[in-house]
């Protein structure tokens, strides 16, 4: 009878801050690891660098320690046989000087001591300072295997002079299932007619985007039987974005809104949009659950990464929140409505593709420890 090898392997990401899009990324690899796992004669026991460790280890039933606490860090490291680094934004520098330093740090530690690295589906850039083109180039190179969600995170990775073979796959959570356990939308009736979710946040500083996404949606509201039914991913700021386009339509309107409040597990928030009949969205994994579930989508894009997942479904953005029409999102919601069906015909292969691909990354780390 063979024997079942224990891998204990870290995992690195922007996991416990309460976004969905992200716990939907480390719920995805978890699965993934899992499965691949067991197909390799492997037993993965994941330990999760999370800024909330108890809730982390409450919501996915895994070890988790407190990411930025340096003494928990390293313990957690140096008892592990390998570090993944992902999926996500994680190696970018719009958000904030330190987001950089912070993720290739762990990776760098986990070098020292030793332990192979992974990149795992990541998406990088924007990189606006060149001297983190050296930073990254030399723990990348130093990894065993590196992987990213998008053809321009490999270009840009060739232009940092990454010697390091880099393979591009779909973001983790295109492989994500849903719940074996069914989630209650709650506030949604079961009656409702179409639904259309919607996915906003925060972005200009004068919430020019979300007044004219408000006129959209007041407009498709009038011209159809639509229930609008708002998905905030980061909480709370998602939810009060939601709640301030709301307080700009009329009124009338408000027996055809809710929000799905306070949905923090990513298969709740699946299941979600498994039940739209479009989806509306600004977060990128908003529209990543619409195509796993093979809901038409309308991207409105603030961030290079909306482009380059709608590339990978020969779509283009409706809108960006520099230039954001509500004539042309009104135009293009209702037209998905009305043929949804000869979108997801059109979709089905390339959705079915993504999906088959997205546990490559797992596969091949499970290789690599078999």
């Amino acid at each position: 009878m063979d024997t079942i090898a224990t891998k204990r392997i870290v995992l690195s990401g922007y996991y416990g801050f309460d976004n969905s899009g992200d716990e939907a990324v480390l719920q995805s690899i978890l699965l993934a690891l899992e499965e691949q796992g067991q197909a390799q004669g492997i037993r993965f026991i994941p330990v999760v660098l999370s800024i909330d460790p108890a809730k982390t280890q409450k919501t996915y039933g895994v070890e988790a320690v407190h990411r930025m606490k340096p003494g928990e860090l390293i313990r957690a490291i140096r008892g592990a046989d390998g570090l993944i680094s992902g999926g996500g934004s994680l190696l970018q520098d719009e958000t904030g000087f330190k987001t950089i330093p912070y993720y290739l740090a762990v990776l760098k530690l986990a070098q020292w001591l030793g332990k192979p690295t992974f990149i795992y589906s990541q998406g990088i850039g924007p990189v606006h300072r060149p001297m983190f083109f050296s930073w990254i180039r030399g723990v990348f190179n130093r990894c065993r295997f590196v992987s990213v969600r998008d053809q321009e995170s490999k270009q840009l990775l060739q232009r940092m002079n990454v010697t390091q073979e880099v393979i591009v796959v779909p973001d983790p959570v295109m492989g994500m299932p849903l719940a074996s356990s069914g989630h209650q939308a709650e506030g949604l009736s079961k009656e409702a007619a179409s639904v259309v979710g919607v996915s906003l946040r925060f972005w200009n500083q004068d919430r020019s985007e979300l007044k004219v996404l408000s006129e959209a949606l007041a407009s498709i509201l009038e011209q159809s039987d639509a229930h609008i039914r708002f998905l905030p991913f980061h909480l709370p700021s998602d939810t009060a974005a939601s709640e301030y386009v709301i307080g700009l339509m009329d009124s009338k309107h408000h027996n055809r809104i809710t929000i799905a409040n306070n949905v923090t597990h990513p298969q709740h928030m699946l299941s979600e949009v498994s039940r739209c009949h479009l989806l509306i969205g600004m977060r990128l994994h908003s529209l990543i659950y619409a195509a796993s579930q093979q809901v038409p989508m309308i991207g409105i894009s603030y961030d290079p990464k909306i482009d380059q997942f709608l590339n990978r479904l020969d779509m283009k953005a409706a809108a960006d929140t520099k230039m954001i029409r509500a004539e042309a999102v009104v135009s293009e919601a209702l037209r998905l409505l009305k043929d949804r069906e000869a979108w997801q015909q059109e979709k089905r292969p390339l959705i079915d593709r993504l999906k088959s691909e997205a546990q490559r990354p797992a596969q091949q780390i499970a290789s690599f420890f078999k």
